[in-house]
């Protein structure tokens, strides 16, 4: 499954669980710029609150794969898809650089929140919460967004995305309370792969763009 950009691919999910969750009291918690763009549609049919969990993926020297991520809480969170003993491994072989990329990133992190925008604990207490990607090529993202969520009460968790790999929504199953994914892949060729127009937004005009969500209200 294609589709022109991110927006029209949050069209598509908006309008299947639109319905169900219009009258509920959401929160869509877009899990990166992409997100946001998929998210916007969502946050506009629901009318709730669009907000973006802020983080920093931090990737194993010369190799292009996340080896965990930094939230906006600070806490680093290992990418589930490693076993203990690959985690062990790369802990110990990178230890000082793990704590020079864990220190840059929440620094990076901390300039973009004081622009506003971002997820607050409160924003999504007793809400039924919405995570959006705009593609799931790991389960690294998740693995944060939980640990982020873990002291927070939250009366449901639904995860959507237009596109997933086979093992992360495998994973997603155990994990969510309900699951929309409108495309899964055996042989994932990269979230790009899938939209015609690629244009995303910076972190700054994501923000924004979540500052404005109300004025866009369907």
């Amino acid at each position: 499954m294609y589709f022109e950009d991110r927006a029209q691919a949050g069209q598509i999910i908006a309008a299947q669980i639109g319905e169900q969750y219009r009258y509920e009291n959401c929160a869509v918690v877009a899990l990166s710029v992409g997100g946001v763009l998929v998210g916007e549609q969502i946050a506009a049919q629901l009318h709730c609150v669009l907000t973006m969990l802020v983080t920093e993926e931090i990737e194993v020297p010369g190799e292009s794969v996340s080896i965990g991520a930094v939230s906006q809480a600070g806490n680093f969170t290992y990418n589930s898809e490693f076993t203990a003993g690959e985690i062990n491994e790369y802990a110990s072989e990178f230890h000082g650089y793990l704590d020079d990329q864990k220190r840059q990133a929440f620094s990076r992190i901390n300039r973009l929140v004081g622009d506003g925008g971002v997820i607050s604990k409160d924003m999504l207490r007793d809400r039924i919460v919405i995570l959006v990607s705009d593609g799931f090529s790991d389960a690294a993202i998740i693995s944060v967004a939980l640990d982020f969520l873990k002291p927070i009460r939250i009366q449901k968790l639904v995860i959507v995305a237009p596109v997933a790999t086979v093992s992360v929504v495998d994973k997603l199953h155990v994990i969510a309370d309900e699951l929309h994914i409108l495309d899964v892949k055996e042989n994932f060729m990269g979230v790009d792969h899938y939209y015609t127009d690629n244009t995303v937004p910076t972190r700054e005009e994501a923000v924004a763009k979540i500052n404005q969500i109300i004025l866009n209200w369907r």
